[in-house]
């Protein structure tokens, strides 16, 4: 997403300055890519550089002054801006797109507070909305639901445009909204390829998976292990949350499923000593366990109750097992629990279970998290705020129990050593979220790929997949999130030093945050000058023209990456969130109002405090430019949304 505004500070003398703090509210899983603030005597741009290099920088912003305030904001704070003075600002962040229920769905903001858009007569003005959708390879997109009376203008090749107007008194108050669907029952997919001169110098392909949306396909049978982190530091909100997660995904499973319980902390407990049938009395009883689990002290152990949940499922016949573990810490045999789990899996065959996993606070060594799950074939997911828990786990547990399509496999991937895929094992499909494969080739790609798995009756799928370039869709950037987090998780499992080298040249490339660089500040100062110096001269207007130095001042921004687990805050049983600094009263109003989507936060903040990081309409019109690519849809969202304010709110 990229946005540009201007505002002039209005609320602060002219005689009088202030600091002004920039938030970016970037909805779940956003990264941030750029800041660039630009004033009369000087410029800010915020810059990637690598480890080595962010070693002989000497100053070192404090940490109000970048950085999180919650996992989903961004600031930035901009010091000592005259009153009077206009900002203008242009940000770049990326997001997913929010899928569910076989949705994908859209939120742009179009709620803003009576001084941002200026007090004007009473005169006609025009609104304007226009949409634009490529379906790339997909059969059709059906509209499900707007929030603006659209009207399709344009359809042609898979491509979709939708317009919005209005003759209007009063610019609108409601956020823009738009969901749609992919039109297909059955179970589709095809690959996307994109020819690129980067330092890799090779190309990428992207293969995606629907599960279509006929509701009555038969899911698999299932046998399910909860393991369950209990120590001390889970203690309060993370316990609670993951309790009623587990209950409401034990009331999901079908009677002739499965399951088990196993709690640990330096030891484990055990709801039954055997898998269980989901009747509803072995639900309530495991609800009623679960529920009388407290935190308890001592060191974290996961090797002993992974290595109960595999035996358990050591013996599966006619189901699919699959674990999901859930921890907020970290242990020192991480890279041997990995190490013995690959080794364990592939020995087990094809009924090797899955694994899903989910991190909560920072303490977990959330790349170890994610290498594990890759394994284990399942997914991964996470929760940095003690709000979201529940409803990312609700989430996490909702994908894996509903899968589809398992043992996936594509028949080039085996004996071609010029394709290299980024997931070592490929994830499973689930109703709840279309899959991606991704990774880099050389030279000519297959012209013939065909995808091969089980269906939830035990039947074999097998389906060809078409290829094409991927038009007007930059693989490399929708991709460039995920490719790092899943390439930091290989360096970290391999203690490869090539495969950080890769993630420190992508994160620089793409803009992206990663372990291996650091955000830095580059600050411009202005010179104002004569046209003469530059042998040059005006007959009429101001004979000046305003020049920046020569050589920025480089500022060192605090780390912003989730680092590799804390094993000291482990040990000491440190709960998530129990170390975060009180916050100033503006910044748990950014919090609260952000925290559904964009909410309505400058309603509450006078700018002096904070500048509202937003899509603002100027006083002709309004319009948001929107790219949803159908088929990457499942991993992020391309739009485009530049406007600005009138630069004198008091006009």
């Amino acid at each position: 997403m990229e946005f540009s505004g201007t505002w002039r500070i209005h609320c602060v003398m002219g005689s009088r300055s202030c600091d002004c703090l920039i938030a970016v509210p970037m909805g779940n899983q956003g990264s941030i890519l750029g800041v660039e603030v630009d004033l009369p005597t000087k410029s800010y741009v915020t810059q990637l550089i690598g480890e080595q290099e962010s070693k002989g920088i000497g100053k070192i912003a404090r940490p109000e002054d970048g950085g999180f305030l919650k996992p989903h904001i961004f600031t930035l704070t901009i010091p000592q801006i005259d009153g009077g003075t206009n900002i203008s600002i242009k940000l770049r962040w990326s997001q997913k797109l929010s899928y569910n229920a076989g949705r994908f769905s859209l939120t742009v903001p179009f709620c803003f507070p009576e001084y941002v858009t200026p007090a004007i007569k009473k005169i006609s003005k025009k609104e304007k909305i226009e949409l634009n959708v490529n379906s790339s390879v997909a059969n059709g997109i059906l509209c499900k639901a707007a929030s603006h009376p659209l009207k399709e203008i344009r359809r042609h090749e898979g491509k979709f445009s939708f317009l919005y107007e209005a003759e209007i008194f009063k610019w609108s108050n409601t956020d823009f909204r738009f969901s749609y669907s992919v039109s297909s029952g059955n179970i589709f997919g095809g690959i996307l390829l994109q020819s690129l001169y980067d330092y890799d110098q090779r190309d990428m392909f992207c293969i995606y998976l629907f599960p279509g949306s006929e509701k009555n396909r038969k899911v698999f049978k299932k046998e399910v292990v909860f393991v369950v982190d209990i120590s001390e530091s889970m203690q309060g909100r993370p316990l609670e949350s993951t309790k009623s997660a587990i209950s409401a995904a034990l009331s999901k499973l079908s009677p002739e499923d499965s399951f088990n319980i196993i709690a640990f902390s330096n030891e484990a407990f055990q709801f039954s000593t055997s898998m269980e049938l989901a009747s509803k009395d072995a639900i309530e009883r495991a609800s009623a366990w679960i529920s009388t689990k407290y935190t308890v002290g001592g060191s974290t152990n996961l090797f002993i109750p992974l290595e109960k949940a595999a035996d358990m499922l050591s013996n599966t016949r006619d189901s699919i097992p699959m674990i999901f573990l859930v921890t907020d810490g970290s242990v020192k045999d991480e890279r041997n629990i990995c190490h013995w789990m690959q080794k364990r899996l592939t020995n087990q065959g094809v009924l090797s279970p899955s694994i899903h996993t989910f991190g909560i606070g920072s303490f977990c060594n959330h790349y170890f998290l994610r290498m594990l799950a890759m394994i284990g074939r399942g997914e991964y997911d996470a929760a940095f705020d003690l709000d979201s828990i529940e409803v990312q786990m609700n989430k996490l547990f909702s994908k894996g129990l509903s899968t589809v399509l398992t043992n996936i496999t594509i028949d080039a991937f085996d004996d071609r050593e010029e394709i290299e895929v980024y997931s070592s094992r490929i994830p499973d499909l689930s109703l709840e979220s279309p899959l991606t494969i991704y990774g880099r080739y050389q030279g000519s790609f297959p012209d013939n790929l065909k995808v091969t798995g089980i269906l939830g009756d035990l039947s074999s799928f097998t389906m060809d997949l078409k290829i094409q370039r991927a038009k007007d869709i930059p693989l490399d950037s929708v991709l460039a999130r995920r490719q790092i987090d899943l390439l930091t998780a290989q360096a970290w499992f391999s203690e490869n030093k090539r495969f950080e080298e890769e993630v420190a040249k992508l994160s620089i490339q793409t803009c992206n945050i990663s372990e291996y660089t650091r955000m830095t500040l580059l600050e411009k100062n202005k010179m104002l000058k004569t046209l003469k110096h530059f042998g040059a001269w005006k007959k009429k207007g101001d004979p000046h023209i305003v020049v920046e130095s020569e050589l920025p001042e480089m500022i060192l921004l605090q780390r912003l990456s989730v680092g590799f687990g804390d094993l000291i805050a482990t040990a000491e049983n440190i709960r998530p969130g129990s170390q975060e600094p009180e916050l100033p009263e503006v910044a748990k109003i950014f919090i609260k109002t952000t925290s559904n989507y964009f909410g309505g936060i400058c309603n509450r903040c006078c700018c002096m405090g904070c500048i509202r990081c937003c899509s603002k309409m100027n006083n002709q019109c309004a319009t948001t430019l929107t790219q949803l690519c159908t088929a990457l849809a499942c991993i992020g969202c391309l739009h485009c949304c530049s406007q600005s304010c009138c630069p004198n709110q008091d006009d």
